[in-house]
């Protein structure tokens, strides 16, 4: 570890995306092979929403405390433990045999799982100067999109010529790559060798960072800026949560694609969340650079993604125009990250980097609440309705402006938060 780096920070978000995109490719592999499990072991649609709920529940009840330890032992500890907790999580799917051990599976790979974005958007704050945090947390959060975009390719090669039970190992191996990686080249911004002045005095150019300190739950629940990340976390998180494990049975239902067949309109919808992510947290970089303010900027960017999201509510008029639906769900799966990232981007921007994590946590718990209480729904809904996806596009087709509304009526400034 001798000399400098230049633009070391985007190394660092470099490991990030790469520890999103298995992240997502870990949770994608379930859905995609769903029409094979189903048939396989006789799920019927509500036992594939109780499954999908095992992973939720874990998950909303680990993000407040992964958020709490990361703000404890700090990043390259606590983020190494939650990837090597997936990781395990994700190949021992291989050995489940009914949709019970498939949910225990399920439930430890949402506890690992929760790790990921407490720890990400703390490395953001750490790392970045505010002017650039949109973008980067744009950056790392697009591995969501490139992880479900990379699932459609690989996961069906795997499982035809190896089984599906491999597809989980090949997935959860990947992990383990990221681990070394990461062990090998992050610390702390003042602390890692290969940072120069020039980029530590950029980082810094904010202020320096607060002291370590816990702060209590409860002082910040008793802020606006933490009601309204979690309460926007939880109107919106469930629509992606829809995409991302019912859009393949939709397409299987909808248009008859099998497993072979799914990987064009998927990576099609994948590949336009990826480049939404990116462009919503540079839209947000842009507006502040042009002079807006950071409310103003902020919220202008998430409005666009709201508006953006409106169309997928007409899916169903698409017919059987496999292309047109795709398009449509395609432009919602882009607008929902570009809103992500600058949802995500609006913790680092009120509250102290001590409380960062924390706060994360807490919209994680929302967001996964929100995802957890709407899952058995559906699939509850879709076995009563015989595959009724109408009323779900329309209701994920409005999610994102009444949740602007509620961030916006709880925050109409962004400011640092007193705690």
């Amino acid at each position: 570890m001798r000399g400098k780096t230049r633009q070391l920070r985007w190394y660092i978000c470099g490991l990030l995306f790469y520890a999103t995109t298995v992240n997502y490719l870990d949770r994608q592999v379930l859905g995609l092979l769903k029409p094979v499990l189903s048939g396989e072991l006789g799920w019927h649609e509500k036992d594939y929403g109780w499954v999908v709920f095992a992973f939720q529940s874990a998950y909303a009840l680990m993000m407040p405390l992964a958020g709490r330890i990361i703000d404890r032992i700090g990043t390259r500890l606590s983020y190494t433990l939650a990837v090597l907790i997936w990781s395990v999580a994700a190949m021992s799917h291989a050995l489940a045999r009914n949709a019970v051990e498939f949910a225990a599976a399920r439930f430890f790979l949402g506890m690992g799982e929760a790790g990921n974005f407490p720890a990400a958007i703390k490395t953001v704050a750490a790392w970045f100067p505010k002017r650039e945090r949109a973008l980067a947390t744009g950056i790392f959060n697009s591995g969501a999109n490139l992880g479900a975009l990379i699932g459609p390719l690989l996961v069906p090669f795997v499982a035809g010529h190896f089984g599906w039970r491999f597809s989980f190992v090949a997935t959860g191996l990947l992990d383990l790559l990221w681990v070394a990686a990461w062990l090998a080249i992050y610390r702390t911004p003042r602390e890692h060798p290969r940072l120069s002045a020039q980029e530590l005095a950029l980082i810094e150019s904010d202020g320096s960072e607060d002291a370590a300190r816990v702060i209590p739950y409860w002082r910040l629940l008793g802020t606006r800026a933490a009601w309204a990340f979690l309460l926007g976390k939880f109107l919106t998180d469930p629509v992606w949560w829809f995409y991302l494990f019912w859009l393949p049975g939709f397409l299987n239902l909808r248009y008859g694609l099998d497993l072979a067949s799914l990987g064009p309109p998927l990576v099609t919808v994948y590949l336009a969340a990826d480049v939404g992510s990116v462009a919503g947290g540079w839209l947000s970089g842009r507006l502040l650079a042009r002079g807006y303010s950071l409310t103003r900027a902020r919220k202008t960017a998430l409005m666009a993604c709201a508006l953006a999201v409106i169309p997928v509510s007409a899916v169903m008029r698409a017919g059987g125009d496999l292309w047109l639906a795709v398009g449509l769900v395609a432009l919602a799966g882009a607008a929902h990250q570009g809103w992500s990232a600058n949802l995500f981007t609006l913790v680092s921007d009120t509250f102290p980097s001590s409380a960062v994590a924390s706060v994360v946590g807490l919209g994680g718990l929302g967001g996964a609440v929100g995802g957890m209480l709407i899952s058995p729904m559906i699939g509850y809904w879709l076995d009563y309705s015989h595959g009724a996806y109408g009323p779900l596009f329309f209701c994920a087709g409005f999610a994102y402006v009444f949740a602007f509304l509620v961030i916006h009526l709880l925050l109409p400034r962004l400011e640092q938060v007193k705690v």
